[in-house]
């Protein structure tokens, strides 16, 4: 054949390919207007992997999950964490409340320090607890005990203090002395009734310290004046005995009234220890006592 009929040959072919897009890779006609699969990337050559191809559409895509945006400051992500809390969501809780601890909120500590503390949201993890109550006094804990955060720095305290008395496995040595003083900075500084409590249990077991059942009679005294049943109960049972106080049993018969009334489901011995009490009382004693129940009434608001 002369060389421009090869040419002309060639030509030809080519320009009827290009005109017949329909002419599948295996050399076979496709009907007009039917997909041609296109072989993926890294399939082997001279195989047919191209042309069972599953179509894209059909590829299962993971879902994208997108995180919340984090509040714009970190009074607001105190706010909506502590909301967060409430409705459940426990994970964007702990997100925005540890953003708002970092940046120094001292709710955003203490909030966290007790979720850890109780279990609420998270798992119970002392240690972590520990953690957020210890940050928060060393960031506050000289601040004026009239600010609006001084109730948090004072629980913290009170926490420290149970921390230290009980100690926590893996974490912190039991250490009754500092427990003590940990108590009795929340009792002193910011007036705390569950410290004042602690802080007098404590002078009247000896923990941590020499046994003082005067000092142990004060701060009862305090604390139970705020409302505390167990300081009450506690200082009932030291007046009505006698116990390394001078004995006053209408007085401690009052003071086991008032506690078994406030007392919680946990507190049971309050109202075993009423009961004793109220058996060993004379008449003169009861009447007494419900005197000083109906001056108590009249001062409470």
């Amino acid at each position: 054949m002369r060389g421009s009929d090869v040419i002309l040959s060639i030509g030809l072919l080519a320009l009827a390919v290009g005109l017949s897009p329909a002419v599948s890779f295996d050399g076979t006609r496709t009907p007009e207007g039917a997909p041609v699969a296109v072989p993926l990337p890294g399939a082997g050559v001279g195989t047919n992997s191209g042309i069972n191809a599953t179509p894209l559409a059909a590829v299962p895509v993971a879902p994208v999950t997108i995180s919340p945006r984090m509040p714009a400051n970190p009074f607001e992500a105190f706010r909506s964490g502590t909301q967060a809390l409430r409705q459940g969501r426990a994970d964007q809780a702990v997100a925005e409340l540890e953003y708002a601890a970092e940046q120094g909120i001292p709710g955003a500590m203490w909030k966290l320090g007790r979720m850890y503390a109780d279990g609420d949201g998270v798992p119970m993890n002392k240690g972590r607890a520990y953690d957020y109550f210890k940050r928060l006094t060393l960031a506050y804990g000289e601040d004026s005990a009239g600010t609006s955060y001084a109730p948090f720095v004072s629980k913290a305290f009170v926490n420290l203090g149970r921390y230290y008395s009980e100690g926590i496995p893996g974490t912190v040595a039991a250490d009754p002395v500092r427990g003590r003083e940990a108590f009795r900075y929340a009792a002193f500084y910011f007036g705390d009734a569950e410290a004042q409590y602690y802080l007098g249990r404590m002078y009247l077991l000896g923990d941590g310290g020499q046994k003082n059942a005067k000092e142990a009679a004060r701060w009862l005294s305090l604390s139970a004046e705020k409302g505390d049943a167990r300081a009450q109960a506690l200082l009932g049972e030291m007046l009505i005995k006698g116990r390394e106080v001078p004995r006053q049993a209408a007085r401690g018969l009052f003071w086991l009234i008032v506690a078994k009334d406030g007392a919680g489901a946990d507190e049971a011995w309050i109202s075993d220890v009423y009961t004793a009490a109220l058996a060993q009382a004379n008449e003169n004693d009861r009447a007494l006592a419900h005197k000083y129940l109906e001056d108590w009434m009249k001062k409470r608001p």
